[in-house]
């Protein structure tokens, strides 16, 4: 047996060789997936990426069905401190699995999260990941702008502070004008907003689109790739591209 520490430093017991991963958290399940999917054997109703992924689901983020969990029998279950909820994660926990948790607000941290959790768990490192840290090294240089990014509505929430995306969207020149908030996902009026210079529509968690959601606001909207925007994973060798260009 081998121990590690998650990012939370709680202790993580695994194997020798890790055989049999159960994946709650959908970036992660894909980060597994494009690095040795044939650990995974479970997964999210909401792990939609690789879309070919055939695996056993175990309900949602949530709400996992902990039944389900157990006659997997995973050597190890990955979890976000975010996603996913204490209750779930300590029961699992008294059940006798191993629960590694992942927790970062930046990307430099979820390059260094990643890093960890794949480390531990396959050995090796994936191209992927060495692909995404050298896409992201260069520093950004050129006019910067001010945005509001809502994650909701009924009721309207944004991006507050200490997020992940919040943190890649500076790093492409877009500040979130809500990232010094006392909330991490505070809840805004659309009338009575801060300047800002243009609004930013991830289509997850809400399903924001060009004909839902623009329209309450009196700043261009630009409709982005929630994927790209929130998933730390595979999806961020192409995100820094797709999100500028998304954000032209």
């Amino acid at each position: 047996m081998r121990e590690f520490t998650d990012d939370l430093g709680n202790v993580v017991v695994l194997p020798s060789e890790v055989r049999r991963v159960v994946s709650i958290v959908p970036s992660l399940t894909e980060s597994i997936a494009a690095t040795h999917e044939h650990l995974l054997v479970g997964a999210t109703d909401w792990c939609t990426h690789p879309t070919h992924l055939d695996v056993t689901r175990v309900r949602g983020t949530k709400n996992p069905d902990l039944d389900v969990i157990e006659t997997l029998a995973p050597d190890v279950v990955i979890a976000n401190a975010e996603e996913n909820r204490v209750v779930d994660l300590d029961a699992l926990r008294a059940s006798g699995f191993a629960v590694w948790t992942t927790s970062p607000t930046t990307l430099d941290e979820s390059l260094d999260s990643l890093e960890r959790m794949l480390s531990a768990i396959t050995g090796a490192l994936p191209e992927w990941l060495r692909q995404a840290r050298d896409v992201w090294s260069t520093p950004y240089a050129g006019k910067r702008r001010r945005a509001v990014v809502p994650i909701w509505r009924r009721p309207w929430m944004a991006l507050g502070r200490d997020t992940f995306a919040g943190d890649l969207l500076s790093r492409i020149g877009v500040d979130n004008v809500f990232a010094e908030s006392g909330e991490r996902y505070p809840r805004i009026d659309p009338d009575a907003l801060p300047a800002y210079d243009l609004v930013v529509l991830p289509d997850e968690p809400y399903a924001f689109s060009p004909d839902d959601g623009p329209e309450a606001f009196t700043q261009p909207a630009k409709c982005v790739s929630g994927r790209h925007l929130t998933w730390y994973g595979p999806s961020l060798v192409e995100a820094r591209d797709l999100l500028t260009r998304q954000l032209a």
